[in-house]
């Protein structure tokens, strides 16, 4: 990469790598379960059909049943018995419920033990949400020192980059906190 030609471009990318890493932590917290029903604790689930692992949505229709029930519209009857399964065996605790095309999947009361282990869980992505934009940074300022090297900017510059990539890191750091602190409440809710 030649050295941008102001601190817009540097900022640009080491935003967008950073929201990348939200998004995906967002997409995680979304798969821990906190007592109501939604389609996107399904959307983990690969089932392996057709030859393939497929995504569940792309096998089936994931809706609200109800509080604490969710519903699975297969739509070919022979994947039926493959997405019973790989709903069964995902580790999420569930025991889906087959008839014919639909599978209905009643979500468990939450134990104390269950939320304490969800917030752990919730816990480990954000420090690995921490631990990427970590890495952005380091990425970042990795670039500014080279360019430093090669005289492609100046001390002063170099010193201003690297205050505003640690700037963009510690924004990101604080949204990750805030995040977790919003699932660990909705996990702990009773």
């Amino acid at each position: 990469m030649a050295a941008p030609a102001d601190l817009t471009t540097l900022k640009q990318d080491i935003t967008r790598r950073m929201e990348s890493g939200l998004d995906v932590l967002k997409k995680e917290f979304v798969g821990l379960r906190t007592g109501r029903a939604s389609p996107a604790l399904l959307e983990p689930i690969r089932v392996e059909v057709y030859g393939s692992n497929q995504p569940l949505n792309q096998v089936a229709n994931i809706s609200v049943g109800g509080p604490s029930m969710l519903q699975v519209q297969v739509w070919d009857r022979q994947a039926a018995k493959a997405v019973e399964i790989a709903i069964r065996d995902s580790g999420l605790g569930l025991n889906p419920q087959t008839e014919g095309q639909t599978i209905r999947v009643p979500l468990p009361p939450l134990t104390q033990d269950r939320r304490n282990e969800l917030a752990k869980q919730a816990a480990r992505y954000a420090e690995a949400a921490k631990v990427a934009a970590r890495g952005v940074r380091r990425d970042g300022m990795e670039q500014i020192k080279a360019w430093e090297k090669k005289s492609e900017i100046g001390k002063d510059d170099a010193a201003k980059w690297s205050d505003e990539v640690q700037k963009l890191t510690d924004q990101t750091i604080k949204k990750v906190d805030e995040l977790l602190a919003e699932k660990e409440k909705d996990i702990k809710a009773v």
